[in-house]
């Protein structure tokens, strides 16, 4: 196993769970920064798994392990009752992670742009009760969470400038996966190829996790995973969310689009992002986080 250089502790996260976590060797690792696919991929493997059955709740059979507001006994428990392959998710940095050799990690990438939209309207529909659990349950490391500001602009600033804020670093968390990119268990994805052809990206994951294409079922899988069938099956994706989301699992399987910053931010603003991404990462990372093209 890879040895961690650093432990990441929020509202959200605690990443010292996976300190204590039993890995089975055909575990599969689900990793994204935030609002970059996750539950896309949650369901592509799921159809995997499940040799494209309906509705399968992968939000609740694929936890996220590091996630602080779900005990984490109850977690475990979970996961160690399971005798399907496992599928874990995680919004860590490959450095913050336990990484085990035998289990197979997929990363996804988005432009920042993108995913700090997505990721706004995600947070402005947060409850009373998942603020009031993040913020007030014990064990909480650093600030509370704050409620968003009716500025998306604002928000996308402060973002940038506060390095993330107020959830996790974005830059960092995408480099640490782009620096073990070439690991023989680890597969880096980008929302770009996913949307452009889902079909093709979908053969290159099941290759990598070693499942065989059943024909048959295959057209069948490839509709469970587009965006339409997902939003209009949301709730049964995606159950239990109406404490946490003010429209359910409507609030996490949203619009699925890319470049809705182009209509708000000034040029001067997305050259900013832009600056600010090749400073940050190393200058093919931000290539490919831009185009997502390897």
């Amino acid at each position: 196993m890879t040895t961690k250089t650093a432990e990441l502790q929020n509202h959200h996260m605690d990443s010292t769970r996976w300190n204590e976590f039993k890995f089975r060797d055909d575990d599969i690792i689900i990793a994204t920064w935030a609002k970059s696919g996750t539950t896309w991929l949650q369901q592509i493997v799921g159809q995997f798994v499940f040799n494209g059955a309906e509705n399968v709740p992968v939000m609740q059979i694929s936890p996220w392990l590091d996630y602080r507001a779900i005990p984490k006994d109850a977690t475990f428990a979970m996961l160690e009752a399971q005798q399907h392959r496992r599928f874990i998710k995680t919004h860590l940095p490959a450095n913050s992670l336990v990484v085990s050799p035998s289990a197979k990690y997929i990363y996804i990438g988005r432009d920042g742009r993108d995913a700090i939209w997505s990721w706004y309207e995600h947070h402005c529909c947060y409850t009373d009760f998942i603020y009031k659990v993040l913020n007030e349950s014990p064990g909480l490391v650093g600030p509370p969470l704050d409620r968003p500001g009716k500025d998306v602009v604002e928000y996308f600033h402060r973002w940038l400038d506060r390095n993330g804020y107020p959830i996790w670093p974005f830059f960092s968390n995408i480099q640490s996966w782009w620096e073990i990119r070439d690991r023989p268990n680890v597969l880096l994805l980008h929302f770009n190829a996913l949307k452009a052809d889902l079909d093709s990206e979908m053969r290159k994951v099941a290759r990598f996790l070693g499942f065989n294409i059943d024909e048959k079922v295959w057209s069948k899988m490839v509709e469970h995973c587009r965006f339409d069938y997902m939003k209009e099956n949301a709730d049964a994706l995606t159950p239990r969310l109406g404490a946490i989301f003010s429209d359910g699992g409507r609030s996490l399987i949203n619009k699925g689009s890319n470049g809705r910053w182009t209509e708000v931010l000034t040029h001067a603003d997305s050259q900013k992002y832009e600056a600010f991404a090749f400073e940050h990462l190393s200058s093919d990372c931000a290539n490919w986080l831009a185009s997502g093209t390897l």
